[in-house]
């Protein structure tokens, strides 16, 4: 896989806690514009069901409903995603590792729609801020998963240098 070519598939929680705490909309509009620039050139997307799960009503969902464009929050109503995500599930499911409200949680979720929409699209990285636990057991972190089933992960902050984004601030007055 070439850099180029990489396409990357942005879990909820990196738009929810770059809004909340990195990236806020007042002050970083650049990484906003960044998102949708990466977007624009067929490098970034998310999938509907993250779009569902950070419809919040608030500042965030405003930018959704506003700024993104149609393309951004691509379906995973297709065959092969749909076959992905069963296996995914089927493997969840079945692995005695995890509780079994933590398999009900991941089955409520996108997490496992990510990895499979992921799965189903050749040069595709899933981005997300969960992190790989060997021992994890109250829940089921997504990187779990795509490693189990050979699907790349990153975080936002590998994803930005990756690209590479480069946010230049505003000269301002100094501070009074």
């Amino acid at each position: 896989m070439k850099k180029s070519d990489t396409v990357y598939v942005i879990d909820a929680n990196v738009l929810v806690q770059a809004h909340r705490r990195w990236y806020g909309f007042s002050f970083h509009p650049g990484f906003w514009d960044f998102l949708l620039a990466m977007q624009d050139g067929g490098r970034l997307v998310s999938i509907d069901r993250v779009r569902s799960e950070i419809l919040a009503g608030d500042e965030l969902e405003t930018w959704v409903s506003k700024e993104t464009p149609v393309g951004f929050f691509q379906t995973t109503a297709t065959q092969e995603v749909v076959g992905h995500y069963a296996a995914m599930m089927q493997w969840v499911q079945g692995n005695g590792q995890f509780k079994p409200e933590a398999k009900a949680e991941f089955a409520s979720v996108a997490d496992g729609w990510l990895a499979a929409y992921a799965k189903a699209h050749p040069y595709h990285v899933v981005v997300t801020h969960e992190e790989f636990s060997d021992d994890a057991k109250k829940r089921v972190p997504l990187p779990n998963v795509c490693k189990h089933f050979g699907v790349p992960w990153m975080d936002t902050f590998a994803m930005l240098r990756a690209l590479p984004a480069k946010f230049v601030s505003a000269k301002s007055e100094p501070w009074d």
